[in-house]
């Protein structure tokens, strides 16, 4: 713990500027509970943190510079799992309520935080979601073995018993005006999230066999919920030759489910080169290393087939079909580190499912075509990240409807922030953190 400035909280480490130093040394000393108010003062669900974050501390570190880095996900996971454990997790009501009223749209990370916050505030929170089942990317975008949904529920029901309502099967901007919020609320926090993939416009992409990333780990999840697969509802990688386009989380989400399904084979496709093993002269600590990882996708398709799944330097040319539309494989090609294709590096690859995992390119529209709000070059709802503010009154957007695609713990930091923006916005000022 003597490691001087402690970089993991700085803005080149954790996004929600956790403790860590703190309730790594209050762990140490076997004060489990004080380490568990440590963590709880910066981030509103360190048991979804510390799962599915990449833990950008870690790439911090200052153990990092010539040694493996301090486990500190791993550590905030211990944490937050012994304090549910112990029963010091409880819900906590808002000793006065202000009589002011907030509609939140969406119930992702952002969304959840800013309704703990807003609501221990004493503001009156009612959280709006499409889906039959609150927690956005958290229930839906993430699979199971990855975040177990009970732990997504554990979470809600403490918030419902604080005193937030959750709204499900509610679509804004179709099942109720976005405008009719406007007038029931004092205010609308939009936190809908980057919906909208980025697709493949290459010949035969139209027709079956060829999914969005989003639209595959959704449905899996949802018929596992509802029966454990037995209701068929889902998109079946079984005994199929399997190609996912794209890396990142999402790409060996898809990856591990498929492998689950029961595949045939698997192959993912990655346009940019194989990072180096170790940093790069031009990327030097503190900075996220940008080194090659093996993912636990990676890692379980690996030990089923044999060698790692990724294809380095690869774009895709052409979906190839029969002459009925049936998907039949793939036509790809070689790049250079300058994205050039390579002649004569042409290659078919079988396949009866492709996935495509190229990211996110902005929030879907529909809402925004009943407000009216201002957008940016990106097609995100145009906010600063010092109030939040959007081009209507009242009307506030945060993480990714605001940024662009980006990480859970980022989202759970911009709900934390724009929640004390509202609270200053409708009482003059704010005792949040």
């Amino acid at each position: 713990m003597n490691c001087g400035v402690p970089f993991c909280q700085s803005n080149h480490g954790c996004p929600v500027y956790n403790l860590i130093p703190e309730w790594n040394d209050l762990v140490y000393h076997g004060r489990w509970k004080d380490a568990l108010d440590r963590l709880h003062a910066t981030n509103n669900f360190p048991e979804f943190t510390g799962r599915v974050c990449p833990a950008p501390c870690e790439g911090a570190c200052v153990l990092g510079i010539n040694e493996p880095a301090v486990t500190i996900k791993n550590l905030e996971n211990a944490i937050i799992d012994r304090g549910f454990e112990e029963g010091w997790v409880a819900a906590l009501q808002p000793k006065l309520r202000t009589g002011k009223t907030i509609a939140i749209v969406g119930s992702g990370p952002a969304g959840l935080a800013a309704a703990a916050q807003l609501n221990q505030a004493g503001h009156k929170i009612t959280v709006y979601e499409r889906d039959d089942r609150i927690g956005g990317l958290l229930m839906y975008g993430i699979p199971n073995m990855k975040l177990d949904k009970h732990i997504v529920d554990r979470r809600v029901q403490l918030l419902r018993d604080e005193g937030i309502q959750f709204r499900a099967n509610t679509d804004i901007g179709r099942d109720i005006k976005a405008t009719q919020l406007l007038d029931e609320y004092d205010a609308l926090l939009l936190a809908t999230g980057a919906t909208k993939a980025r697709d493949l416009k290459i010949p035969g992409r139209e027709g079956s066999g060829v999914h969005l990333a989003m639209e595959f780990l959704t449905y899996n999840t949802k018929s596992f919920l509802d029966s454990e697969l037995e209701d068929g509802n889902y998109i079946s990688a079984k005994d199929k030759n399997v190609i996912v386009i794209g890396g990142g989380d999402t790409g060996t989400d898809c990856i591990a489910t498929s492998l689950r399904h029961g595949c045939k084979s698997l192959v993912n496709f990655e346009l940019f080169p194989k990072p180096p093993a170790e940093r790069s002269h031009d990327n030097p600590w503190p900075l996220w290393p940008r080194i090659h990882r093996i993912d636990y996708g990676h890692a379980e398709s690996e030990q089923r087939f044999g060698e790692d799944p990724r294809k380095f330097s690869i774009s895709s040319k052409e979906i190839l079909r029969s002459k009925d539309g049936k998907l039949e494989g793939i036509l790809t090609v070689e790049v250079d580190s300058q994205l050039r294709e390579i002649p004569g590096s042409e290659k078919k690859w079988d396949a009866e499912l492709i996935l495509l995992s190229m990211g996110f390119l902005q929030p879907e529209h529909y809402i925004n075509d009943q407000l009216g709000l201002e957008i940016d070059e990106r097609g995100n709802f145009m906010a600063n990240k010092i109030d939040y503010r959007t081009s209507i009154k009242n009307v506030y957007a945060t993480a990714d409807c605001r940024r662009g695609q980006d990480l859970v713990v980022r989202a759970i930091n911009e709900g934390r922030e724009v929640a004390k923006a509202i609270d200053i916005d409708l009482m003059g000022a704010s005792n949040l953190p």
